[in-house]
C-alpha cells in the first residue's frame, strides 16, 4: 500500500528523525524497534545493532478496527517503541494503532528511506599525509567513501549519487575546491557520483582498465591508468590496479597513508568475485584477487592503513570511528592474507553471500548502458551491499 492508502491515523504520533534514532544507537541507548515491513523486505535489510531490539510484525495485521490480542503480544515495549516502514506511510498508521492501545510509541520519519540517506563524514585520525583526510559511512548499506582535502584543493573517491551535493558543500566548507571524483571500479550496489560531479565541474576519474567493459562515458572523462598521479594540493593520488572483485578493480594510494581499495579488501574480509563474470568466472577471479592483494596491497609499508568502500555487520570500527586498518594488522588478523593460492580461492569461494539487490541494473546504470532518474537511482540501491566474500568476518578466531 502507498502511504496516502492508508486510513487517517486516529491518534497523532511524534516522528523521530533518522539523526536522532542513530544517534541514540550509537550512544550505546537501549533502543526497541516494530518494522512493520513485510517478513521479505525485513530479512533482507534491517536496522542492526547490538544494544537494538527488533521485532517484525507486518503492518497488514494492524488494518482490522480492533488489533488481535495475538498481534500486540507480538509487539514488544519500548520507551518509546520506535516504529518504522519503508517510507513512513505505514508506520505512522501502525503507530497510531499501538497508541490507542496504551502502548508508547513514535515513528521513524521516512522510515527506511530516511535511514538510507544518514551519511555521516568521519576525520580519519590515523592518516599520516599532507591534508586531512574524512571517511564517509552509510550506515544502511555500508558505503564508505573518502573525502581528501589539502591546501585549499579536495578529492573524493567513490562518491554516491544521491550525495552529489554534499561532497560540495564539504569541500566548500573545508575552505576547499573540490576538484577531482575518483571512482575505484564500476560498483554493483550503488549509483556512482562521478559523472554527476564531473557535470558539476569536477574532473570525473575512472580506471582505464573499465574499459573493457564496454563503458559508454569513459572518454568523456579522465582515465587513471596503474602508476598515474593526480596531485591534490600538497597530497598526491596515486593509481594501484588490483583486479579480482573486477578486472577493472583498481585502489587508490592517498598522500603515501592510506590505500583505497574500494571492493578489493576490507577491514573484515574480501571482495567476492562473482559480480562481474558470475559463477563460471569467480575462480578465475579470486586467483586474480589473490595475485593483486599479494604483489600490490601486502607489499606496501605495514603501518599505511587500508580503507575499503563498504563496511559489513561484522566489521569493527577503529578507536577514530573509522572503518580502516594497517595492512600489518590485516595481515596478523585475516588468515586469507596469508594463505597459499589455493586455500584464499577456496576461502573466497566458500561462502559467499547473495548479491546485492538490483545489482545488474545498478551495473548497467553505472556503465551508462541504461538510465535512472534520481528517485530510481535511490530506489535501486536501497539495502545491503554484499560486496564481501563472507556472510562473517574474516578476521579473528
Amino acid at each position: 500500500m502507498d502511504a496516502d492508502d492508508f486510513p487517517t491515523p486516529a491518534v497523532e504520533v511524534d516522528e523521530i528523525e533518522p539523526s536522532e534514532l542513530k544517534a541514540q544507537i550509537d550512544a550505546g541507548e537501549d533502543v526497541t524497534i516494530l518494522d512493520a515491513r513485510m517478513n521479505g523486505d525485513f530479512e533482507e535489510w534491517h536496522i542492526d545493532d547490538e544494544n537494538v531490539e527488533i521485532a517484525n510484525v507486518p503492518y497488514f495485521h494492524f488494518l482490522e478496527d480492533e488489533v488481535d490480542e495475538d498481534i500486540l503480544e507480538q509487539v514488544p515495549e519500548g520507551e518509546p517503541l520506535v516504529v518504522l516502514c519503508a517510507k513512513g506511510g505505514a508506520s505512522a498508521y501502525v503507530a497510531s494503532k499501538l497508541a490507542e492501545n496504551g502502548r508508547d510509541v513514535v515513528h521513524l520519519d521516512e522510515g527506511m528511506n530516511g535511514w538510507a540517506r544518514i551519511y555521516e563524514r568521519v576525520e580519519v585520525s590515523r592518516y599520516d599525509g599532507p591534508g586531512t583526510l574524512y571517511q564517509y559511512q552509510r550506515p544502511s548499506s555500508g558505503c564508505l567513501g573518502y573525502l581528501l582535502v589539502s591546501d585549499g584543493e579536495a578529492a573524493v573517491v567513490d562518491p554516491l549519487r544521491a550525495f552529489t551535493d554534499r561532497y560540495l558543500d564539504d569541500a566548500a566548507e573545508l575552505d576547499a575546491e573540490l576538484t577531482y571524483a575518483f571512482d575505484t571500479h564500476i560498483h554493483a550496489d550503488h549509483i556512482s557520483g562521478v559523472r554527476a560531479l564531473d557535470a558539476e565541474g569536477v574532473t570525473g576519474v575512472i580506471p582505464e582498465a573499465a574499459r573493457q567493459r564496454d563503458v559508454t562515458y569513459i572518454d568523456e572523462l579522465v582515465s587513471a591508468e596503474d602508476g598515474d598521479e593526480f596531485a591534490v594540493g600538497d597530497a598526491t593520488i596515486e593509481t594501484v590496479h588490483t583486479p579480482g572483485h573486477t578486472s577493472g578493480m583498481t585502489s587508490y594510494l592517498l598522500g603515501d597513508s592510506l590505500l583505497a581499495t574500494g571492493d578489493g579488501l576490507f577491514v573484515e574480509s574480501v571482495a567476492r568475485p562473482d559480480l562481474e563474470e558470475g559463477d563460471e568466472g569467480a575462480p578465475d577471479a579470486a586467483r586474480q584477487l589473490y595475485d593483486s592483494l599479494q604483489t600490490k596491497v601486502l607489499t606496501l609499508d605495514d603501518d599505511v592503513l587500508v580503507g575499503g568502500a563498504h563496511f559489513s555487520d561484522a566489521a569493527e570500527p577503529a578507536e577514530d570511528g573509522t572503518y580502516t586498518a594497517p595492512i600489518g594488522q590485516l595481515r596478523e588478523d585475516m588468515d586469507a592474507l596469508t594463505m597459499d593460492e589455493e586455500d584464499f580461492v577456496e576461502t573466497v569461494l566458500a561462502d559467499m553471500p547473495p548479491r546485492p539487490a538490483n545489482y545488474q541494473d545498478i551495473i548497467a546504470t553505472n556503465l551508462g548502458q541504461q538510465s535512472a532518474d534520481d528517485d530510481e537511482a535511490f530506489e535501486l540501491e536501497l539495502g545491503p551491499n554484499n560486496c564481501a566474500a563472507s556472510q562473517d568476518a574474516l578476521t579473528g578466531d
